[in-house]
């Protein structure tokens, strides 16, 4: 899914950006408005207040994702493919874009009981549900250790929605290498023959080349 284009995106993408450095209770629209020259009041007729502008922040975000899941999906046969994708997409939009994935992963329980955030839960809850059948498919097909699907999946969400506090994109190690080094560890914990895994744990590998590409595919292009 595209992005928006023109005025009312720039507002939402700058909302993002502030959200992500200063946090939801610290972001000021009178200081969106002053860094692009506008009235609080244009911003509050696009979107209302702002807790409609993180609603829209995240679930356009969340529509994005499961888009380039299903990209992934329709390239990526095994398990271990799709659970490795998983795990480079959520490094990669730490670069490809940035603002909204820590926007989102800081704010993840803002608003959570909001009734107006209902579509935001049942778009992170279908990514999850993605997630976990393509674990018990594993487990099922003999290519997985019998781990509950659903506390494997949880541990996951865990671990990569965590990755705003410690990931640097410009750190040492590339994202790719991140998340192979990701990879190694939590596949290598499920698989019982690991014959393959140094496979799809490889940061210049085939599945990071699709997760790329889908990416690329709903308008988050890497540098």
């Amino acid at each position: 899914m595209p992005r928006p284009v023109g005025r009312r995106a720039e507002i939402l993408e700058t909302f993002a950006r502030h959200v992500a450095e200063r946090g939801y209770d610290q972001t000021n629209l009178g200081d969106i408005a002053e860094e692009l020259g506008m009235s609080k009041g244009t911003i509050v007729h696009h979107f209302g207040t702002k807790a409609q502008m993180l609603r829209e922040v995240e679930e356009n975000y969340m529509r994005r994702q499961l888009h380039a899941v299903q990209g992934m999906w329709e390239r990526l046969e095994k398990p271990q493919e799709r659970v490795a994708a998983i795990i480079y997409a959520s490094v990669l939009l730490h670069v490809v874009d940035r603002h909204a994935t820590v926007a989102t992963q800081r704010e993840v329980v803002q608003l959570s009981d909001d009734p107006a955030m209902r579509e935001v839960r049942k778009l992170r809850g279908e990514m999850q549900r993605l997630t976990e059948t393509e674990l018990q498919h594993g487990v099922d097909a003999g290519l997985f250790r019998k781990v509950d699907a659903r506390v494997a999946t949880l541990q996951l969400f865990g671990s990569v929605q965590w990755m705003w506090v410690w990931f640097d994109p410009k750190g040492p190690q590339t994202p790719e290498e991140v998340g192979a080094s990701m990879v190694d560890v939590f596949l290598g914990g499920l698989l019982l023959d690991r014959y393959g895994l140094q496979q799809v744990a490889d940061p210049k590998g085939a599945v990071v080349a699709v997760v790329r590409e889908c990416l690329t595919a709903v308008g988050e292009s890497p540098e």
